[in-house]
């Protein structure tokens, strides 16, 4: 069974040899800039094929997770399109801070202006971190020209993704999967045009402007997932950290779940799979993410970062989705022993296989300075303890 029947079969509840074991690995600078330490971050293609070039080396079965050079940046990292249009006039001043970039951008419209500023920032070599420090919807006004004015995104970005798509689907051929990140789900889309104070309230305070902006985040997105889908790959991801376990389930289900089911169903409405991804607090939402129509719902974070269960995780979740999950990237695999990492490792994959519809995986990206013989150790333990 190659990797990629393997990964299938497992996300659909078919039997294995094994579990899958696999890497998260993001797919640009940060632990690639480690490994190849020439990585031209300007070349989001050589980025894709040498992070293949790496898993197969190491063993993984392949989940190419993709967003560099696959999202506009000013619709994924946060923010209202910068692209110029009719009614749609950019101004920008940039400021250097230290080892950030601060690009302060003014949006001209005929109903008034936007604003908005984001920060780039080297937080480790050949690493760079985007954010939407000053959001550009604060009221029902500000929502309102960005709905009537904000142009779709480029054409031309279509062509290269699929462009690269194509050109990664042929190089990595029988040795995994691929998935690129969504621009969503709903509040993810959400946080990044308005300040998480004021989401995190606008649906007990302003329950009709929650509701469009909900609306909004669909309408400028889906053209995008559409995109995606039709591109080729496997999975879309979609982001639902931000709802998390910040809301609780009661509101979760009142005013998130509906808005993430209409995500989710539109990408599975074009034959795609997709991934639900919370690395945060989880446990207290499963029975709520056994109405997303998830394909994948992942990673479960085990404490401190998170607070998974896998056992119970497995137990409630009644196999109505596939688990990705859920080694400590940081406290065990980039910080711990290498008889700590192989000793967590056979726990958890043991536990994972249990019923099967598990794949092993660190749980969020591996960050810059991992050990190499750390992850060579998780993989072999991984497919020693994981035969079926």
């Amino acid at each position: 069974m190659n990797s990629r029947e393997r990964l299938l079969s497992t996300i659909n509840g078919n039997k294995t040899d094994r579990v899958p074991v696999s890497l998260f690995i993001h797919d640009e600078g940060n632990f690639l800039r480690q490994i190849y330490n020439d990585l031209d971050l300007n070349d989001p293609l050589d980025c894709k094929l040498k992070l293949i070039d790496l898993q197969r080396e190491l063993g993984a079965d392949i989940h190419l997770r993709m967003i560099h050079g696959m999202v506009p940046e000013s619709i994924f990292y946060g923010g209202l399109n910068i692209e110029p249009a009719d009614n749609w006039d950019i101004s920008l001043s940039n400021e250097k801070h230290g080892k950030s970039l601060l690009k302060c951008y003014t949006i001209k419209t005929p109903d008034g202006k936007l604003t908005q500023e984001i920060s780039i920032s080297e937080i480790a070599p050949g690493t760079m971190a985007y954010a939407c420090t000053k959001k550009p919807i604060n009221n029902i006004k500000d929502l309102g020209i960005a709905a009537k004015y904000e142009p779709c995104f480029n054409e031309e970005f279509v062509k290269e993704m699929n462009n690269i798509v194509r050109k990664v689907k042929s190089y990595l051929g029988d040795d995994g999967i691929m998935s690129i990140w969504a621009p969503g789900g709903s509040f993810n889309a959400a946080s990044s045009l308005i300040d998480l104070n004021i989401l995190y309230s606008l649906f007990l305070i302003d329950e009709p402007f929650f509701k469009k902006l909900m609306h909004f985040c669909i309408k400028r997105t889906f053209p995008i997932i559409e995109a995606m889908c039709n591109s080729g790959v496997d999975i879309i991801n979609i982001g639902g950290n931000v709802p998390g376990g910040f809301l609780g389930k009661k509101i979760y289900d009142e005013f998130a779940l509906p808005y993430e089911q209409e995500y989710i169903g539109y990408v599975k409405s074009f034959g795609t799979k997709a991934l639900y991804h919370n690395c945060g607090q989880s446990m207290g939402l499963i029975d709520s993410y056994k109405e997303l129509g998830a394909d994948i719902v992942e990673p479960f974070s085990p404490p401190p970062p998170g607070d998974g269960d896998l056992r119970k995780a497995k137990e409630l979740s009644e196999g109505k989705f596939a688990i990705i999950g859920n080694i400590d990237q940081v406290n065990i695999i980039k910080n711990g022993s290498i008889d700590l990492v192989k000793k967590v490792t056979r726990e958890t994959v043991e536990i994972g296989k249990i019923e099967g519809r598990f794949l092993l995986q660190n749980a969020d990206y591996f960050e810059y300075n991992t050990p190499i013989e750390n992850i060579k150790a998780y993989i072999d333990t991984g497919i020693e303890y994981g035969k079926f």
